[in-house]
């Protein structure tokens, strides 16, 4: 998703779309994947979800950074996991400091409930990547990863992972088969059909539920805006 240049907008801001314009018709677009995503859980409530693409540079860290926001709207608690422990850029988002974080919860060098920074969004609180390890698949692993997860059920209402791109590492998969579903960005015009089946496919072999594709960068045309929203379905 992007917008129009402004000077008085920052970069964080305009990837903030819900959060500073949220009668916006981009906003009112992610507040309908939010929906989508509620009322997919026929069999149960999606309480951990992950963001992820196909290849970088796909605005699944727009999209993940967006639907936390959206879902915080609901009056929910919502954590936001930068669980991209190779290029985090959450902490460049919401322009906080990346000292501890999700990498040092799992590595037991500090607890949740002081490693997580409450945003300035209402019930939105944040979890940085913490320092880069030198061995992310193996942390997201390990035992320590699975206690992590029940220990943010116990705080949050929802817990939204922000990974990186399918194609390029094990990590996505590795999280996947430990959330409830998964949701996968693509890039109009960008991302090619191949690339989208083959996220697909391992997502479907880390048993993930895949609750829907997000279509990002569709250009359209609004006054000052050159706005994108995503179609969503599973298809």
């Amino acid at each position: 998703m992007a917008l129009k240049k402004k000077k008085t907008q920052t970069s964080s801001s305009r990837k903030l779309i819900t959060a500073v314009a949220p009668k916006n018709a981009i906003s009112e677009q992610y507040r309908t994947i939010r929906t989508n995503i509620q009322y997919s859980s026929i069999d149960g409530e999606m309480r951990t979800m992950m963001v992820t693409s196909a290849g970088p540079g796909e605005g699944k860290s727009t999209t993940a950074a967006n639907l936390a926001v959206t879902f915080s709207q609901l009056g929910k608690k919502v954590l936001l996991v930068d669980a991209d422990l190779r290029k985090p850029t959450v902490h460049h988002t919401f322009q906080v400091n990346n000292i501890y974080g999700f990498t040092t919860v799992l590595t037991k060098q500090t607890t949740l409930e002081k490693a997580v920074l409450k945003s300035q969004e209402d019930d939105l609180f944040i979890l940085t990547s913490g320092p880069i390890p030198p061995n992310p698949a193996e942390l997201l692993s390990s035992k320590s990863m699975e206690q992590f997860i029940m220990d943010a059920k116990e705080m949050f209402d929802y817990v939204i992972f922000d990974t990186p791109p399918l194609l390029a590492v094990a990590d996505p998969q590795i999280i996947a088969n430990q959330c409830d579903g998964s949701v996968l960005v693509v890039y109009s015009e960008k991302t090619e059909i191949d690339q989208a089946k083959k996220s697909k496919e391992l997502l479907q072999n880390a048993q993930s539920k895949l609750l829907g594709v997000v279509l990002n960068h569709k250009e359209i045309k609004n006054n000052d805006y050159y706005y994108y929203y995503g179609t969503y379905g599973t298809k």
